[in-house]
């Protein structure tokens, strides 16, 4: 009788003792279930909403997804094709080394003939890119998390466009260097606000779908900037290399008009304190039908889910990603964006350039090129059925694993010092492997991972640290990757896959024993698991019961009572 009095001193007698859990479930602790108890008014009312939302989130199919939510799925990918933009010019800066018309303007005459834009500029202007990026990242989590997305993604878009004037009117490689580098903070902030605004506006579902949607973007972009350069080769003149990057002015205009219709996130409401503001913004997302979707369900979850965390937590800054139970999934986000880049794309997916380097002709390279970009789109789309099926785990390691067999390959076909026709078609044919491999696995599976490890609260400023661990990464990249390829330095060719394929193989290993499965998991149900220090590899095995602890169990009032008096009673 003591222990049910205990239980029962909080708000409205909203616990009661129940059965413990099985050997193979975990629940809330006691202590965070009494608290927010006392926080949350009505609290009994808002677990049993949150319930039946989180079990409309497990049952909800495809299909019903889709139907229920085609303006999540609108807006997202409207959002998303930010990302075009930042992939494009990506492309087109590695693409333009092997660019004839750029290589002249730029560069300096090389001993083999012709011009070469120097190993130091190649790595200077890429990295100039991810410099601005780091600064548009930092800059982005800050202003997202205070005024919300919609108004830090409209300003980052109407900054490129005046951006963008530098690049396409540069006359030296010193102002092309600035533009890169200022362009490059508004394409950090696309970054980050794409992928999490798509996890935060969709249904568990339909993250895999719109999540790795901007990866697919990504794609598109490289696949866009390829073609235009192929189609483009028959300029002699400087407009050869300004009409590309004047291309992009194409996109910033109708994807400020999507923003501008777009509603704010209901996560960033809820955080706020906006609860019906969040509700009107799920209302837009969502489309009224027979379905059993309820909107103060899942705002009601979304209220839970919040409460959990920031009595589980210190805070949301930058410092309070690297403390406690979220210095882990700090670790994990930012591992699995340096993946991408350590598991060597910066090599196989530079293939433009490679191909030349193996006595490929420009025509030859752009057009395989533009094959490479159209599998890599076919791997992207084939990723969001694979990954429903085997989960974000598995593909992202057997991903990595076929990955450092085929650059182990191509550093043998690279070890004889005169290529015949025949090795270089093979090595080719291997990067074409590559990068399917990449884009069906590493690449897609990284931005639905970023957007469902992190806390709701710290979600934005993890995803920040992550993609400046990426660009950091990719700075390595860049010091490492053009001396390995370019006939000025150090001109490895094909054994350059040695030199990725060890830094592949430490990927491998960390993401066997270190990435979880958060495949169909709910926010409050990866809170719990993390906060029970649940290993990796154990994450699928065990079911979470979000709204009771180990000992106790939140129900209605009513039921509360009965249930003392019949304890009394047999008293």
């Amino acid at each position: 009788m003591e222990d049910l009095k205990a239980a029962t001193h909080v708000e409205h007698k909203l616990a009661v003792p129940s059965q413990s859990l099985g050997e193979n479930t975990i629940g809330i602790e006691d202590e965070i279930l009494f608290q927010m108890a006392e926080q949350i008014p009505d609290f009994a009312n808002l677990i049993q909403k949150a319930r039946r939302a989180s079990n409309f989130e497990h049952h909800l199919t495809n299909w019903d997804a889709f139907k229920q939510f085609p303006k999540a799925v609108l807006f997202s990918f409207v959002l998303s094709l930010a990302i075009i933009m930042e992939g494009y010019d990506t492309s087109l800066l590695g693409s333009f080394y092997a660019y004839p018309t750029f290589q002249e303007r730029f560069g300096v005459p090389s001993k083999q003939g012709g011009y070469q834009v120097t190993s130091n500029w190649q790595t200077g202007l890429q990295n100039g890119t991810n410099v601005g990026q780091i600064l548009g990242l930092l800059i982005a989590g800050i202003i997202a998390d205070r005024w919300g997305y919609k108004k830090t993604m409209l300003g980052a878009l109407i900054s490129l466009i005046g951006f963008i004037f530098i690049m396409v009117f540069a006359k030296d490689i010193g102002m092309l260097f600035a533009g890169e580098v200022l362009c490059g903070v508004p394409w950090g902030a696309f970054q980050i606000l794409t992928t999490t605004y798509a996890a935060e506006v969709s249904p568990i579902i339909l993250r895999p779908y719109l999540t790795t949607y901007v990866n697919l973007c990504w794609v598109t972009g490289q696949f866009i900037s390829t073609g235009i350069l192929r189609g483009l080769l028959g300029r002699t003149d400087e407009w050869g290399w300004r009409i590309p990057y004047a291309i992009q002015w194409v996109w910033p205009v109708p994807i400020i008009i999507g923003v501008l219709f777009a509603p704010e996130s209901p996560w960033w409401l809820v955080r706020h304190g906006k609860i019906e503001d969040a509700k009107r913004s799920l209302s837009k997302l969502s489309r009224p039908g027979d379905s059993e979707y309820d909107i103060d369900d899942a705002v009601a979850l979304m209220i839970i889910t919040d409460t959990h965390e920031k009595l589980s937590r210190e805070g949301v800054t930058y410092w309070d990603c690297l403390k406690g139970v979220d210095r882990r999934r700090t670790e994990i986000v930012c591992f699995v964006w340096c993946c991408q880049v350590f598991c060597g794309i910066w090599y196989g997916g530079n293939i433009v350039y490679f191909l030349q380097q193996i006595n490929f002709t420009n025509n030859q390279s752009f057009d395989f090129g533009l094959g490479v970009n159209a599998i890599g789109w076919c791997g992207t789309v084939c990723s969001w059925f694979v990954m429903q099926r085997v989960g974000r785990r598995k593909l992202f390691v057997t991903g990595l694993g076929i990955m450092f067999t085929v650059l182990m390959l191509v550093g043998f076909l690279g070890i004889p010092s005169h290529t015949t026709p025949g090795l270089s078609y093979s090595s080719a044919a291997l990067l074409l492997v590559f990068v399917f491999t990449y884009d069906l696995t590493v690449g897609p599976v990284t931005y639905c991972l970023i957007s469902e490890i992190p806390s709701t609260r710290l979600r934005i400023k993890s995803a920040v640290l992550a993609r400046n661990c990426y660009n950091i990464a990719s700075i390595i990249a860049n010091f490492l990757n053009p001396p390995i390829l370019n006939p000025t330095a150090w001109n490895l060719k094909g054994k350059g896959g040695f030199i990725w394929a060890p830094f592949c193989l430490i990927c491998f290993v960390w993401s066997f024993f270190r990435l979880p499965e958060p495949k169909g998991r709910t926010a409050p149900e990866l809170d719990i698991l993390f906060e029970k220090q649940i290993p990796a590899r154990k994450f699928s095995k065990l079911e979470v019961t979000p709204f009771r602890s180990n000992n106790f169990e939140i129900i209605s009032d009513s039921t509360v009572l009965e249930n003392e008096k019949s304890v009394m009673t047999s008293n």
